[in-house]
């Protein structure tokens, strides 16, 4: 358990304006993390190991990627106990994002609504972070991974985004244990028309493509999973499914955040533009993945993400098909204590 309960940290935060409370922790970990500072909120790490794509993950729970957009704060989320940390979204060329305010807590369903559009240093900056963290050499018998999400810049065209995929994919891949493809966030104009058949058939054969050579450049070959929305049909998701199979990609992330607000009609900031996570998203992110094991049989790698804001939500994302489990949102509202509670839950579970 961490020395500073998160219960004292987050009345402080929760009356910061979102976005500032989101800078003001991240600003705080890149100063602490590796110094003895860092007990206050540091964990020690579940030991429950699984392989997965060729990688031995040392528990099943990961930080989703979009808390840490630059790769700042590697050390210092991976002292919370993580098996895995996932950084990015990141694109070839520094953006701003979408203009403020974008980030909005909706605290009686237990979420967020964000419609941050990738803001992010660029790849240059993001790999220089990455290139600094020292967690693989203070990572044991079993290192945290690192898996490192591309996207695509919003000023490059959409008939474009193949382009901006591969450049991200040349900078990340010498430093990534797995590399994650964005193609679900709905806060980039037309980026979710890439999970379309004829659009993902095209971008995975690309990538699949290049990837070989980078083989032969690096000498390793980094597995692939690509990131996909939970709001898809079940005939979407068996093309998807289908797609992934045919270019051998290595696994799939299901789900990001959800356009929907069923959940959530009539609370404060429901009506905002932008992708619900947290609690809301559980059943749907669920449903998808239970769909995504059914068409891609037993061994097909699934990273399950979407709602856990319990132990108890962990252990459903594993029973609905997911092998591992990714936390943001529920990071968020209960603290760094829900990663190692959901790691022992989930372990428990076997």
């Amino acid at each position: 358990m961490s020395l500073l309960p998160y219960a004292l940290a987050r009345p402080f935060l929760f009356g910061l304006d979102p976005e500032t409370a989101h800078e003001l922790t991240l600003h705080t970990l890149a100063r602490v993390q590796g110094t003895p500072l860092a007990w206050a909120y540091c964990n020690r790490r579940v030991e429950d190991p699984v392989v997965l794509a060729g990688l031995k993950f040392p528990n099943r729970v990961g930080l989703a990627a979009g808390l840490d957009k630059n790769a700042r704060c590697i050390d210092g989320l991976g002292a919370m106990g993580f098996g895995f940390v996932e950084v990015g979204t990141v694109t070839p060329l520094a953006q701003p994002g979408n203009p403020k305010p974008r980030l909005f807590r909706l605290p009686e369903a237990r979420a967020l609504i964000n419609r941050l559009g990738f803001n992010n240093d660029g790849l240059d900056a993001f790999v220089a972070n990455v290139k600094r963290s020292t967690f693989r050499s203070r990572g044991g018998a079993t290192p945290m991974l690192l898996g490192l999400n591309i996207g695509k810049n919003a000023a490059t065209p959409i008939e474009d985004a193949t382009s901006d995929y591969l450049k991200g994919l040349d900078g990340v891949y010498p430093h990534a244990d797995y590399v994650a493809v964005n193609i679900s966030s709905p806060n980039t104009k037309n980026l979710r028309a890439l999970q379309s058949d004829e659009a993902l058939d095209s971008l995975l054969g690309a990538i699949a493509e290049r990837r070989e050579i980078l083989v032969g450049q690096h000498g390793k070959r980094v597995p692939i999973f690509v990131k996909i929305a939970p709001d898809l049909d079940e005939a979407q998701v068996e093309v998807i499914a289908a797609t992934l199979q045919r270019h051998g990609m290595d696994g799939v992330i299901a789900t990001n955040t959800t356009l929907a607000r069923d959940a959530v009609k009539g609370l404060s900031h429901a009506e905002e533009t932008g992708g619900l996570s947290g609690a809301p998203v559980l059943q749907a992110s669920n449903r998808v993945i239970r769909q995504l094991r059914a068409a891609l049989g037993k061994k097909y790698p699934i990273i399950g993400v979407g709602g856990i804001m319990s132990a108890e939500d962990a252990v459903s994302k594993i029973k609905a098909g997911a092998n591992v489990v990714q936390i943001y949102t529920g990071l968020i509202y209960s603290g760094p204590d829900l990663v190692r509670d959901a790691a022992l839950a989930i372990k428990n579970s076997a």
